[in-house]
């Protein structure tokens, strides 16, 4: 006996086909309306989805376009107080030296007020002078060029700055350039006849 097709139990009423068209239209209308409400939020989500998209690449350009000026003008604080040096030195470039001693002793001067602006500069921006003579050889600072026996200096240590060096903050700009003390080698042996 087939179940599908046995008629329904005793007692329970069975709709008829026109209450069943107006329940079956009436899913369907409920169906189209959460569809039409899921479409709406769907295009809803994807406006704000894009915008947001929108967002996050202008906040990204205008970062990019920062970094880029960052690095561009980074030196620009210190290429404007810098150039009160060049000035400077132009200005003692014009001097006439007449062979007056007076001249002589008010370029030197003008060249010490140089020195001392531009060393005024140097400790806004952070750059250190290594002039390391006397102290000990130190290769993370300084660039050994030549060895020198010496009776004054120890074993090892500076004897002489050839080229001063630099750092900014805590980086090495330029290593100073230095003779390193060495030990006396032993004297040759005489040969007697």
């Amino acid at each position: 006996m087939n179940s599908a097709n046995s008629p329904p139990p005793s007692g329970t009423p069975t709709p008829s086909p026109e209450a069943t068209a107006a329940e079956t239209g009436d899913q369907f209308e409920t169906v189209l309306k959460e569809l039409d409400m899921a479409r709406g939020e769907v295009t809803d989500l994807k406006d704000k989805f894009l915008r947001a998209k929108a967002e996050v690449d202008n906040i990204r350009r205008r970062a990019e376009l920062d970094v880029t000026a960052a690095h561009k003008f980074a030196v620009e604080r210190f290429a404007s107080e810098i150039i009160a040096v060049r000035d400077s030195l132009e200005l003692a470039r014009t001097v006439e030296l007449s062979g007056d001693p007076h001249v002589v002793e008010k370029m030197h001067e003008g060249l010490e007020l140089t020195l001392k602006l531009l060393d005024g500069i140097f400790s806004k921006f952070g750059i250190t002078l290594i002039d390391p003579r006397g102290e000990k050889f130190d290769p993370s600072k300084h660039q050994a060029i030549s060895t020198l026996e010496s009776a004054e200096t120890p074993v090892n240590h500076v004897v002489n700055v050839v080229q001063k060096g630099y750092l900014l903050h805590d980086r090495l700009l330029r290593p100073a350039m230095v003779v390193v003390a060495r030990e006396k080698s032993a004297a040759a042996p005489s040969t007697g006849a």
